[in-house]
């Protein structure tokens, strides 16, 4: 089978960190964030280290270039030993300073045409992304086809980002749509709730909510609620044909806000009722906007929000940055959003019934503020959020939960096991006389630092949620179970936050 190099490329260092030729015909491509605003030169000479043990096919830097570091034919580092790396082209790229693992506009456009390129020259229509693991795993791509796999999935990496997961759909159809490919199911189908129960179906899009969340500044919990009003858990009809959540008409008021993510043609007709304001009701046909995935109907949904208007005015003047989901809620019913009378009530009874507050940015980032409420969360572990028994701004009373049932655990804000206390040092298998060996990271936000303790210098990077190998444990200021180093390179990490595997 032959193998041709991107045109695109603008600067070549190729790297000796490879598994030689490929065994497969390409059908995935792995993108994959690197953090920090690196150039095409520095990544070439990064992966062109042995010391590193790090490569990927391509690099896209800062300013859009492209750099080459190992040739289509060969298989890189960036990924793992099995099957999907030898079937991937991995690609590296450079994020903001300002959000680990976002993009700027010219490294993304730079990247939809670099996979565009990718495609074509392997004889590919259509790029698809499926959010469900196993799918993307599993699926055998037709001739025609071409999947984005995530490196976390099969390599046992943390990245790429919660911004670059929640921008694959939106990858995928741009990509496909240069190609001329035509529609395609990529992206979260509401099909996928059809058989979960509520909590699976929570545990399954609180991610979506919370990227959504750091995009536009709707709090994750108000719109989640709205999810689970509008839609029945993503079941009701026009969930499960449209993908429409919202109950999102094809015609709205202040129909000309920026950043829709409708195609503008897609519909799907059905009765509805409207609440009127005597509080009797009336049945009506009406057109409803379809969506190609649950990420376009979240994007579209808060995309509504913020820049429809009445007349001259926002409708929801003050959503984008609010903290108070209850205020939230009331900004949205005013703004006209529902007829319901009791609106705002049912949307505040589901926020507390399943503890939605805990998806909003700020409890996911285990509080920035004083103003920031912090819960001791019960659950059998802290991956399994859909076993969570109930959310406690008191310890004990959460301890007093956990010790009603077995098998379940008190984690804090930041996803640490509280209680039982979890035995330290040799007790954990995390010694020096055990490297090397993995943890996995259940929080986003774990700072990576120079040296091992918090009197180090950070070096501006996070672990992510993912498994990590750790090569050296050292004792330092700040962790009871010490520091680990990662065989990245990256730095060292707490590893009060990670758990052996």
């Amino acid at each position: 089978m032959g193998y041709t190099n991107s045109s695109l490329v603008e600067h070549v260092k190729l790297s000796p960190n490879h598994s030689g030729k490929r065994v497969r015909a390409i059908d995935r491509i792995t993108p994959h964030c690197v953090a920090g605003q690196c150039t095409a030169e520095g990544l070439g000479d990064w992966f062109h280290r042995p010391s590193t043990q790090a490569s990927s096919n391509y690099g896209i830097d800062k300013d859009g270039r492209v750099g080459m570091y190992v040739e289509e034919k060969n298989r890189s580092w960036c990924t793992s030993s099995n099957e999907n790396d030898q079937r991937a082209v991995t690609i590296e790229c450079a994020s903001d300073t300002s959000e680990p693992y976002r993009m700027n506009e010219k490294v993304y456009a730079k990247l939809i045409e670099l996979c565009t390129d990718i495609c074509r020259r392997n004889g590919k229509k259509k790029l698809l992304w499926f959010a469900d693991k196993n799918k993307s795993l599993n699926y055998e791509p037709k001739s025609d086809e071409m999947i984005i796999t995530v490196h976390r999935w099969f390599a046992n990496k943390s990245c790429p980002g919660t911004w670059l997961y929640a921008r694959l759909g939106d990858l995928a159809s741009k990509v496909t749509a240069k190609l001329g490919g035509g529609n395609t199911s990529s992206g979260m189908q509401a099909k996928e709730f059809q058989n979960l129960t509520e909590a699976q179906v929570i545990a399954k899009v609180g991610a979506l909510f919370t990227a959504d969340q750091k995009k536009s500044g709707i709090l994750a919990s108000v719109s989640m609620a709205q999810f689970i009003l509008e839609s029945g858990y993503g079941k009701s009809e026009l969930a499960q044909k449209a993908n429409n959540c919202f109950g999102m008409k094809k015609s709205l008021s202040g129909n000309t806000w920026s950043g829709s993510t409708w195609d503008g043609v897609s519909v799907y007709t059905k009765k509805t009722q409207e609440q009127n304001a005597d509080g009797s009701h009336v049945t009506i046909t009406a057109d409803f906007r379809k969506y190609k995935c649950l990420e376009y109907s979240i994007a579209d949904h808060s995309a509504y929000l913020l820049g429809a208007k009445n007349g001259n005015k926002l409708r929801y003047a003050g959503l984008k940055g609010c903290k108070d989901y209850k205020k939230a809620a009331r900004i949205i019913k005013d703004g006209g959003y529902a007829t319901s009378l009791t609106y705002v009530e049912k949307l505040c009874s589901i926020i507390k019934r399943w503890n939605l507050t805990q998806f909003d940015v700020a409890a996911c980032d285990g509080g920035s503020g004083d103003d920031v409420v912090k819960y001791y969360r019960v659950r059998k572990s802290w991956e399994d959020a859909a076993s969570q028994l109930g959310a406690y701004t008191v310890l004990a009373n959460a301890k007093a939960m956990a010790d009603k049932y077995s098998g379940y655990e008190v984690y804090d804000w930041n996803g640490k096991q509280v209680y039982p206390k979890v035995a330290e040092g040799a007790a954990t298998g995390m010694t020096n006389a055990d490297c090397p060996f993995l943890v996995k990271v259940s929080i986003s936000n774990l700072n990576i630092r120079k040296g091992a303790g918090t009197n180090t210098v950070k070096t501006g990077q996070y672990t992510g949620v993912g498994v990590l190998t750790i090569l050296e444990v050292k004792d330092g200021k700040g962790s009871d179970k010490g520091w680990g180093r990662l065989k990245s390179g990256a730095g060292w990490i707490s590893l009060d936050y990670c758990r052996r595997v």
